[in-house]
């Protein structure tokens, strides 16, 4: 049995959407990360880096969302592109500029704008402008195709969804005018019935919301060890 440990977040969101499209069967294990549960010796056992998600299937362990994206299309045979060099190449590509520019520049753009304990213009500007650069570089992909790859809906429309999620949170309210084809993809993804299912797991266990002391010193332990 399948064991997706969970949060509701982006990268969670990619992993969920890609189990309930394929039909895996598949337990949720939560972990809420406002209370450190990333950072119980049960959890860092299976990844080290204590972030959402992770995967046990059997005896393997997979952690890195992309990764776990990655094993369960290889897996099932499922969500994949032709099988050929050149698919596969974009398929890679595109995989890992989400995993290495979306996802950090989304995380360091939200943190300095929204939860750094003071305002420093020139690290907001520095990672919105790179945030906002690499959704550009999606939303032009997708204008030259219905989905990142062709024709053919991928794994990579799936990591893609999870942070399409929180662009209005990362770029602001109006950033999506200027995004069109991403949002399109977004909306498309999010109407399907897997999509859906995903989304609610977030209404089906308890997590906590509240940005307090606590969750800041869990959170951001580098600002901890400063004091």
């Amino acid at each position: 049995m399948i064991k997706f440990y969970y949060h509701p977040s982006p990268n969670p969101a990619k992993v969920a959407l890609f189990l309930e499209e394929s039909g895996l069967e598949y337990e949720v294990v939560p972990v809420d990360t406002r209370k450190g549960e990333q950072f119980s010796p049960e959890f860092l056992a299976i990844n080290p880096n204590g972030k959402t998600p992770a995967l046990t299937d059997g005896d393997v362990k997979v952690f890195d969302s992309n990764a776990i994206l990655l094993y369960l299309a290889e897996k099932t045979g499922m969500y994949l592109p032709a099988n050929t060099p050149a698919a596969r190449g974009d398929m890679l590509s595109w995989l890992m500029f989400v995993a290495t520019g979306i996802g950090p520049y989304s995380g360091q753009a939200v943190h300095f704008q929204h939860f750094a304990p003071e305002k420093l213009g020139y690290a907001i500007d520095r990672y919105v402008h790179e945030a906002k650069r690499h959704y550009g570089l999606l939303d032009a992909q997708l204008g030259k195709h219905r989905y990142m790859l062709g024709d053919t809906y991928t794994i990579v429309d799936m990591a893609v969804w999870g942070w399409a999620r929180v662009v209005p949170f990362v770029l602001g309210e109006k950033a999506y005018d200027s995004l069109p084809n991403l949002k399109r993809l977004f909306d498309e993804i999010s109407a399907r019935p897997a999509a859906v299912r995903a989304n609610a797991l977030k209404e089906k266990y308890t997590f906590k919301t509240e940005m307090d002391e606590a969750a800041r010193k869990v959170l951001f332990q580098h600002i901890k060890s400063a004091a």
